[in-house]
């Protein structure tokens, strides 16, 4: 996953995105260093925030813009 790549490009803190996701600061550290699986409503949220896809969070794409 590209989350933590996608929170450092954007100048982001592990407590400011957790926060946005209204998480617990360690539950989001554990979704980057892959400790625990991303929910898919966090998937949603993050795609939404950072205005790109699901796939390409996920690794399955390297297309940054969302579908259309």
């Amino acid at each position: 996953m590209r989350i933590k790549d996608l929170r450092e490009d954007n100048d982001l803190t592990q407590r400011e995105l957790a926060e946005y996701l209204h998480i617990k600061q360690n539950t989001y550290s554990q979704y980057e260093n892959g400790q625990r699986q991303l929910p898919i409503d966090v998937l949603i949220s993050l795609a939404k925030y950072y205005k790109t896809s699901t796939d390409y969070i996920l690794g399955l794409t390297d297309e940054q813009k969302p579908y259309n």
